[in-house]
């Protein structure tokens, strides 16, 4: 019998309910993790104890899904989610069933789980439970939908981007009649709120295979909840820098750049812009003038509508926005670069840039990365001296030059840009001294 060294908290959950009469196991994603030597992310718990039950053995509970058989059982301030074992009524919406219904059979609870991967139980007694071929799919490292396929999708919807989702978590291939019935329902991908489809994308996008969206758009999800990546995908790029389509290209780029949530949102809508901006020369060569515009144009729409907050629009918009951004590899133009970019974004912007050429052809590749390393270097370097590049550092304020008797109002902060531009060509004429004398001279 498989041995799993389960919490001390959730053995403690385990034999308080058993000393009550109940059953109880592990259940789900912590005992799949737990046989492929991976560290859970929580720890949830099924048992026979109807909820109300439940919370009588338990000092502190929280009702987190009550309605659903959920009750969270607080021990030392660490929360462990205790599942009735239930049996799921009709599915009407392709979310959410009709009703639940409690079950004392753990078999009936485990056939409506999604993945025979997610379909274990354990405990200490009993050992694995694997009443699906869960073991044989670790082993073969297989996705597949516990009973019919298409039954487990048409309940729940979302279950085909978990699909893609666990693939790329694990590294694992979907099974052939798993990818079958997506392709039949992905449609109904329609029926599920922006949030729960970002939840599921930013998942998959932050796994060790970002670029296992291509099997979304392959299955015909993104079609239904991205639709520009299928205009990506089927836009060559017939030009010396590129060896990829759009779509490939940014699956190459995803690959290159480190699990960052903006940042691998950023790799994956940078160029989202070309198919629309794409024009052919008569010597058969693609252009994409204007394609960061539209990108970024593209990408905050996107954004919007799968209902992303404020703070991770603003970040991939910047990131997009400066991503062909090129400044001459001198101290000089790197400073007005950070300036313009900004000190929070100017180094993830070089790491978007980077993964970028990364996801090109050879053409130019190792002049692309000098120039990217040389920029690096220098706006260390800027860091590491303190050098001013932008007004929060400029040593002379707006109270300043209206102790000199410059008027409130828009003049301040245009005499302070043109002290700061005198700053970036020149750092060491960042002092009090030297940025009075200046604003005396502009004044007159």
């Amino acid at each position: 019998m498989k041995q799993i060294q389960l919490p001390e908290k959730v053995k403690k959950i385990i034999a308080r309910l058993e000393m009550a009469g109940f059953e109880a196991y592990a259940v789900g994603g912590c005992v799949r993790d737990s046989l492929l030597g991976r560290m859970p992310d929580d720890w949830d718990v099924t048992t026979s104890a109807k909820p109300q039950q439940v919370k009588e053995l338990f000092h502190r509970t929280i009702d987190t899904g009550i309605q659903h058989g959920t009750v969270t059982v607080m021990l030392e301030h660490e929360g462990f989610e205790v599942t009735t074992y239930r049996i799921d009524g009709t599915y009407e919406d392709s979310r959410h069933p009709k009703e639940v219904i409690y079950t004392a059979n753990l078999i009936e609870d485990l056939k409506r789980r999604d993945f025979t991967i997610n379909a274990f139980a354990y405990n200490d007694k009993s050992g694995i439970v694997d009443v699906f071929g869960g073991m044989e799919d670790l082993k073969q490292k297989k996705i597949r939908c516990v009973g019919e396929a298409t039954e487990r999708f048409g309940e729940d919807a979302l279950r085909m981007m978990r699909a893609v989702r666990f693939s790329a978590q694990l590294g694992f291939s979907i099974a052939e009649d798993t990818k079958a019935a997506i392709r039949a329902l992905a449609p109904n991908l329609k029926n599920i709120s922006a949030e729960r489809v970002q939840t599921e994308l930013v998942k998959l996008l932050l796994s060790e295979h970002p670029d296992f969206v291509r099997d979304a758009y392959m299955l015909g999800i993104t079609k239904v909840i991205l639709p520009e990546l299928d205009a990506a995908f089927l836009t060559p790029q017939h030009n010396p820098h590129h060896r990829y389509n759009v779509g490939e290209h940014l699956m190459q780029t995803l690959l290159h750049t480190r699990a960052d949530k903006a940042l691998r949102i950023a790799a994956l809508l940078h160029d989202i812009g070309k198919p629309a901006a794409k024009t052919t020369d008569t010597a058969g060569i693609d252009h994409f003038h204007a394609h960061v515009e539209q990108s970024e144009r593209i990408a905050t729409d996107i954004l919007k509508r799968l209902k992303f907050d404020n703070d991770t629009i603003i970040k991939v918009q910047k990131y997009i926005r400066y991503h062909d951004d090129k400044p001459e590899p001198n101290a000089r133009s790197v400073r007005r670069a950070v300036h313009r970019i900004g000190t929070e974004y100017f180094a993830q912007v070089l790491e978007l840039q980077w993964a970028d050429v990364m996801a090109q052809s050879s053409y130019q590749q190792q002049e692309k990365f000098a120039r990217i390393d040389k920029t690096r270097k220098l706006y260390e370097e800027i860091m590491e001296q303190e050098q001013c590049v932008s007004l929060k550092t400029l040593k002379i304020t707006g109270n300043d030059l209206i102790a000199l008797g410059i008027p409130r109002g828009k003049k301040i902060g245009a005499i302070l840009n043109l002290l700061l531009e005198e700053v970036l060509q020149e750092p060491t004429n960042n002092t009090q001294e030297y940025l009075i004398e200046k604003a005396k001279e502009i004044i007159l």
